[in-house]
């Protein structure tokens, strides 16, 4: 877990605000129990997590891919190769929706934009750390030209078919009760 308490709380806050301007059909679905507080998603979401990328061509037309992604500081990080075309559209429009489905036990929802993440970045080496430990070498050494990119959703909303049950049954505390 890399979050501090202030992004936990921003998490939180962009949470709250996301389901409170939801449709009613998502409240009908994502409610009480199946609601995934921003504790309890820096808790699931450690490691590599699958992610759906959605990026837009020129033409408006949407194209979606599956990449790996970290959860740091309360949001994604996640990389492809500048020769991807997912790159050319995040250069032109970073606007992305991006979507962690594990299987019917829970899933994370998201729009916002995608950024490019370089040397300058202030969490550039710690993000590169991670990724580096976690794969066991730099991904910078995946290709000629991999880009890394920071996700800033405006919008999120985190799902879980019973959230109490899904925790317990990663090891999590559940309302504040070891399991």
């Amino acid at each position: 877990m890399y979050e501090t308490d202030d992004e936990v709380a921003a998490l939180q806050a962009l949470l709250d605000r996301s389901h409170a301007g939801s449709t009613d059909h998502l409240k009908a679905i994502i409610h009480d129990d199946r609601i995934l507080s921003a504790t309890d998603l820096v808790a699931l979401l450690t490691g590599m997590r699958v992610l759906s990328v959605a990026t837009v061509t020129a033409a408006g037309e949407p194209r979606i891919s599956a990449l790996d992604g970290h959860f740091l500081h309360g949001t994604w990080s996640f990389s492809t190769s500048g020769t991807a075309a997912k790159a050319r559209h995040l250069a032109a429009r970073p606007a992305t929706s991006v979507a962690h489905i594990d299987g019917e036990g829970m899933a994370l929802f998201s729009h916002g934009r995608a950024l490019p993440m370089t040397p300058g970045h202030p969490r550039w080496e710690e993000t590169l750390d991670h990724w580096t430990r976690h794969y066991g070498g730099s991904p910078l050494e995946w290709g000629p030209d991999i880009r890394l990119y920071d996700y800033r959703p405006h919008w999120m909303v985190g799902y879980a078919f019973q959230r109490a049950e899904l925790l317990r049954q990663r090891g999590i505390e559940v309302g504040g009760t070891p399991t």
